[in-house]
């Protein structure tokens, strides 16, 4: 089917597409593939809380695509677009997500219709507070069972509400804290989950630049130093993915959109400065050290060596994916790219790397968060003073030799200080993430450059983690 073919598919329609797309390479038995493709169960809720004199009805849902592996995992949302069909499409990435990275859970996401910006603090708290009590009388927030991490619209604050909501109601739970992730370190949390999926993000640019030959199949040349970056959307992912990428890689950041417009640089952004100005304006509008352009949606088919879609989905689709001028797409949010718009990308030799990998920093970091909840301590704590006195003997030994004259070398100044410090929870977190993203890209480019029906790194990642939820399925007997 050429691109021209193609109706504008909606989000959940894309997500099968792509799904069908790599079943139709592998060998499954039909009932098996209509089983891992079919969301198992989604629950509505409507509930009133009384605000400002009224009773104001919310609607909810908390959906469940797989149960291959308990418990099951993935974000809340709050948007006025929240509908069933996102949140299952959702869910049912979060499965093949967290098969591609070997995190231990299920699939499943969660969503509120609702705009945060609407209400005031104390307000949101009582609106979380009761959606949270509508899903953890029905184990639909629980440990070992369905464990929600923030999305779009939520963040460490509202983690914290529902875990003090869940531990209100199980008074008894010892792993009360392990019924959610993102939380705030001081409340059961993890150092390092705030950055988390823009960090993937990073790492997961990190080892595609590792491979000569994929560097190549994008049309580019050379290291991360200097590439010229377009990031849509400066969120939570986008701004740390921006961050790290400038301040670490040497990127430069010429095209920063948001949602009253976007900024460019040739000379690349400063991402801090430009943060700081939108959570002063609201807006990266007026913005002095850049040009504005008021039709944001443009500066998406800007020229630029890797474009980064980290807010909303659909954004790249049939109406501007001809338009796309980069060789090299990392996906930062979830689903940003239409089926239409991958085919007519994929037809232009541009290579995209997918939602499903490239994203799935968050759900790594919080699968660590829930092993540091369930086991309740904190990483580092045992053997980071035992590291630092091995590393002692060894600098001890090459300060007694350096004394030696005959010799003629000496340690260098801050080597000392570095080799001491044992890795603390935020290093350790940092490495496993590091491992973890270097790992699936790994499986996906195995697929990728060995299989002849497979030409792009979606399909590769799907039939990766495809196959590891039809293993999973088998070996529970179905």
């Amino acid at each position: 089917m050429t691109a021209a073919n193609f109706k504008e598919p909606s989000f959940r329609e894309s997500v099968d597409l792509m799904f069908n797309r790599a079943v139709a390479l592998m060998d499954l038995a039909p009932g098996l593939e209509e089983k891992i493709r079919v969301c198992n169960a989604t629950y509505t809720v409507r509930f009133g809380v009384r605000l400002r004199g009224q009773i104001h009805t919310f609607t909810g849902y908390r959906s469940v695509h797989s149960e291959h592996m308990e418990p099951v995992k993935g974000g809340i949302r709050y948007a006025l677009a929240v509908n069933q069909d996102e949140v299952e499409a959702l869910a049912a990435l979060m499965t093949y997500k967290c098969a591609l990275v070997e995190a231990p859970f299920g699939g499943s996401k969660g969503g509120l219709c609702i705009n945060p910006r609407d209400w005031d603090e104390d307000e949101l708290e009582r609106i979380t507070r009761r959606f949270a009590f509508e899903l953890i009388k029905r184990d639909l927030i629980h440990p070992s069972q369905n464990v929600p991490a923030p999305d779009m619209g939520t963040g460490e604050r509202e983690m914290a509400w529902i875990a003090d909501q869940y531990k209100r109601m199980n008074t008894t739970d010892i792993n009360s804290r392990a019924c959610v992730t993102g939380k705030p370190v001081n409340a059961g949390g993890i150092q390092g989950r705030t950055e988390a999926t823009g960090r993937g993000v990073q790492y997961s640019l990190q080892e595609f630049f590792r491979h000569p030959e994929d560097i190549k199949t994008a049309g580019l040349k050379g290291a991360l130093d200097g590439k010229r970056v377009i990031v849509q959307g400066l969120g939570n992912v986008g701004y740390h993915a921006a961050k790290f990428l400038r301040e670490e890689d040497g990127c430069l950041i010429t095209g920063i959109i948001e949602h009253d417009g976007a900024l460019t640089s040739d000379k690349g952004l400063d991402v801090e400065a430009v943060k700081n100005w939108i959570i002063q304006h609201g807006g990266v509008k007026g913005y002095p050290d850049g040009t504005y352009v008021e039709n944001g949606a443009a500066v998406l088919e800007a020229d630029c060596d890797i474009l980064i879609p980290a807010a909303m989905e659909g954004v790249i689709n049939l109406g501007n994916a001809a338009n796309i001028k980069a060789p090299l797409i990392i996906e930062a949010a979830n689903g940003p790219t239409t089926a239409g718009a991958d085919e007519i990308l994929r037809e232009k030799g541009c290579v995209i790397i997918p939602d499903m990998f490239a994203n799935a920093g968050g759900v790594t970091v919080s699968y660590f968060e829930w092993v540091k909840n369930l086991s309740h301590i904190r990483f580092g704590r045992m053997g980071r003073r035992q590291e630092e006195a091995r590393h002692k003997l060894v600098v001890d030994e090459l300060e007694r030799l350096s004394a030696d004259k005959e010799l003629g070398w000496t340690i260098s100044p801050d080597f000392k200080q570095r080799y001491l410090r044992g890795a603390g929870e935020l290093e350790l977190v940092r490495s496993g993430l590091d491992d973890t993203m270097r790992a699936a890209y790994q499986s996906m480019r195995e697929v990728w450059h060995t299989r002849d029906d497979v030409s792009d790194l979606r399909t590769a990642a799907y039939l990766v983690s495809i196959g590891k939820v039809a293993a999973s399925y088998r070996a529970l007997g179905l």
